[in-house]
């Protein structure tokens, strides 16, 4: 209606006729804000022209205003604009200015329309809190550890007061919640520059926010562990705790920073744990024995507070290797009328052991052994010279027809398990010439055993070796299977043996030597005597096997037996024994001497139930010696040969065996008729088939009984005639 009011009005002010009936428009006047209903804002009178005899058809208006607003009214007397209270003028949110335009119009057609502004003046208010705030306290969340320097905005206040509000008391969180507790009340004051001012209550609810370190509670951070270590072995439980959680359990992750690979930690325990084998003896922990592990433990798997230590690990040696020497094997040369007391060679500057720390890199030198080592000595253990302990005289009997020597020296840790090698020393003498040669006889007749090596002869002057004489074997001394079984030395007459003598295939050789001084020969005739030098052979010398936990004490183990022969030996000579592996003695042969073939039998049952079987593989090794025949005092002088046969003899459990000590794992293998996920269309096409199958079995039933049905029609019968 307005609307279509003030249409009808502009409609009449275009079309009437008008003249200025408004004394005092236009104008401009101020009013404040929050002024109430009814303040006059301005006066203006109405000049009636002499054509309007009966006064004022339609009094002061106001038609129209910019921006809209019906906060202005004109009495109902008609020259005076007032306040309506509705809305109430409001600086801060409503136009600062209005322009308000005021229609008049007489009785005698016309009209005038003119424009009052009024323009809002700001008015000093108390501060007003807006929203929740302004109608109660307001229950607000904080973050811990806030200050009034950096403090994150907890509660926003609107606040509507010129100038700018000041902030008489404001709150400050200092303590963290885990000193605090989870509420506190604060009281906030607001004042304006002319003292207007505003209170409100906050309660404010503290939360738990993720502004702690997690700190480690272990205080050892140097460990010691032995090198060789298995992987999987704990090192240390690394353990911390997060101030945030005192009171729940913390998840806390755990990690290792640096870059060795040597140890692990499992990431929820703090575990630390070997990865792969720690070896001391090389580089760089032969140099640097201590490994430097930075720990991290975090409170969130990422982006949370983090703490890191170092602990350092350090490898302790421990005596696994043995000293060796390069080489291995020496060979030294000396004359035979070398005196005394002559240094000879100093094993300590070709052996070490590579062990990094004392004592178990310290070793000595032991045991001098082998043929002639009675001419020799070591000065000390720990020195490892050798020295000559008497002169050699090759022409004396007792050193006839040596020329070298073979010593052996142990070398062997000092720190136990007291690893140990063997150096070979070989000293060749060499021959002085200080004797006039002298022939002995025209000829020669020996008997030498078969396993004799060396010299079987000496046809020679007094010299060692003859310097004038010298002597060849023109005839004889091969064998089918070797040209020269024996060999004479040129210059001293030496017979040796080149070859091995075998009383089985020959037993006497007839060889002829010749000396070059007067072309003259000497007969040689060896005769070759038997000694037991072939050790019993047997078959199989190797054998594998399995039986179960429950055989039966007295069994042969799977039919096994071994049958032996001995080229030297009666085959009632032979004694079977097992000499290693044997554990609880569970095996024996059968017979156990004086036949050349003997039974592997099962002496006793395996006992794992009570622990006290731990083994289930045995490794034998059984020894076969042809002694059987000679008495306990014969066996002490005579020689006696063994041959060997290694059995390895697997236990396999029931299945209700209760495994004391699991030698490995038995992989079982289940087949199962099932299609793999890449063959999903065999079911598929089966089924489809079955089905289409199915169908046109039914469509051809379909189809024969409607051509018999065709074929074949029913037969009606005729009217009062039985079927």
């Amino acid at each position: 209606m307005k609307s279509t009011l003030l249409l009808f009005i502009l409609l009449g002010v275009v079309s009437g006729r008008r003249i200025q009936l408004l004394r005092g428009l236009p104008a401009t006047r101020t009013v404040e804000e929050n002024s109430p209903a009814g303040v006059c804002v301005h006066t203006f009178n109405v000049t009636l022209s002499a054509l309007s005899s009966e006064g004022v058809a339609r009094h002061p208006t106001i038609v129209n205003s910019n921006p809209l607003t019906e906060a202005f009214d004109i009495e109902s007397m008609g020259d005076l604009v007032v306040t309506t209270g509705n809305p109430v003028l409001d600086y801060e949110t409503m136009p600062k200015r209005l322009d308000l335009q005021i229609f008049v119009e007489d009785t005698s057609g016309r009209t005038d329309l003119n424009t009052l502004t009024v323009q809002v003046v700001d008015k000093n208010e108390p501060p007003v809190f807006r929203g929740n705030m302004a109608i109660q306290s307001k229950i607000a969340v904080a973050f811990e550890k806030n200050n009034t320097q950096k403090a994150d905005i907890i509660y926003k206040t609107e606040l509507h007061t010129v100038p700018v509000v000041k902030v008489v008391q404001m709150f400050s969180i200092r303590k963290t919640r885990e000193e605090r507790g989870d509420v506190f009340i604060k009281a906030l004051f607001l004042t304006d520059p002319e003292g207007l001012n505003s209170t409100r209550t906050l309660n404010i609810n503290i939360i738990n926010i993720n502004d702690e370190r997690p700190y480690f509670t272990i205080k050892q951070r140097i460990y010691r562990i032995p090198e060789e270590q298995s992987p999987g072995t704990v090192v240390a439980n690394i353990t911390a705790k997060d101030p945030d959680d005192e009171d729940s359990a913390s998840r806390l992750f755990y990690s290792i920073q640096s870059s060795d690979t040597y140890f692990s930690i499992n990431p929820s325990t703090g575990v630390l744990q070997v990865t792969r084998r720690i070896d001391r003896d090389v580089l760089p922990l032969q140099l640097h024995p201590n490994i430097s592990v930075i720990v991290r433990v975090e409170d969130s798997p990422s982006g949370g507070h983090a703490s890191e230590m170092e602990i350092i690990i350090t490898i302790e040696d421990i005596n696994d290797n043995p000293p060796e020497c390069v080489p291995s094997t020496f060979r030294k040369e000396i004359n035979e009328n070398t005196t005394a007391g002559t240094f000879l060679l100093d094993l300590r500057n070709y052996c070490k052991d590579i062990d990094a720390d004392v004592p178990n890199n310290l070793f000595n030198f032991t045991r001098l052994s082998g043929f002639g080592s009675n001419n020799f000595a070591l000065e000390s253990t720990g020195s490892g010279r050798l020295v000559m302990t008497g002169s050699i005289d090759l022409e004396n009997p007792a050193n006839l027809g040596v020329e070298v020597y073979s010593l052996t020296v142990r070398v062997r840790d000092i720190a136990s398990p007291n690893y140990s090698n063997i150096i070979y020393i070989y000293i060749r003498i060499k021959p002085v010439n200080d004797f006039f040669p002298v022939f002995d006889s025209l000829s020669y007749e020996f008997n030498v055993r078969e396993t004799t090596k060396g010299t079987v002869m000496h046809a020679r002057d007094a010299d060692w070796p003859p310097s004038v004489i010298t002597y060849s074997i023109v005839a004889g001394g091969g064998t089918k299977d070797y040209t020269n079984v024996f060999w004479i030395s040129p210059t001293n007459g030496d017979v040796k043996i080149l070859a091995r003598l075998d009383y089985e295939t020959t037993q006497k050789h007839l060889f002829t030597v010749q000396a070059s001084d007067q072309e003259k020969t000497a007969t040689v005739t060896v005769n070759v005597l038997d000694v037991n030098d072939e050790e019993p052979v047997c078959s199989p010398n190797f054998y594998s096997s399995q039986i179960t936990v429950s055989l039966a004490a007295g069994t042969n183990v799977n039919g096994f037996r071994i049958q032996c022969q001995d080229r030297d030996s009666d085959p009632r000579s032979f004694r079977y024994f097992i000499k290693e592996g044997n554990v609880n003695n569970h095996f024996t042969f059968s017979p156990s001497a004086g036949s050349n073939t003997s039974r592997l039998i099962l002496a006793s049952r395996f006992n794992y139930e009570s622990g006290l079987d731990k083994s289930w593989i045995y490794r034998l090794r059984v020894c076969i010696t042809d002694d059987n025949l000679l008495s306990a005092r014969d066996k002490a002088t005579h020689l006696v040969k063994t041959g060997t046969v290694s059995l390895s003899i697997r236990v396999i459990p029931n299945p209700t065996t209760a495994i004391t000590t699991t030698p490995g794992f038995t992989l079982v293998t289940k087949k199962e008729n099932l299609y793999s996920d890449s063959a999903w269309y065999v079911p598929f096409i089966i089924t489809l088939g079955g089905l289409l199958l199915l169908g046109l079995l039914g469509y051809l039933g379909l189809l024969l009984a409607t051509w018999l049905r065709t074929r074949c029609p029913p037969v009606h019968k005729a009217d009062g005639a039985p079927l």
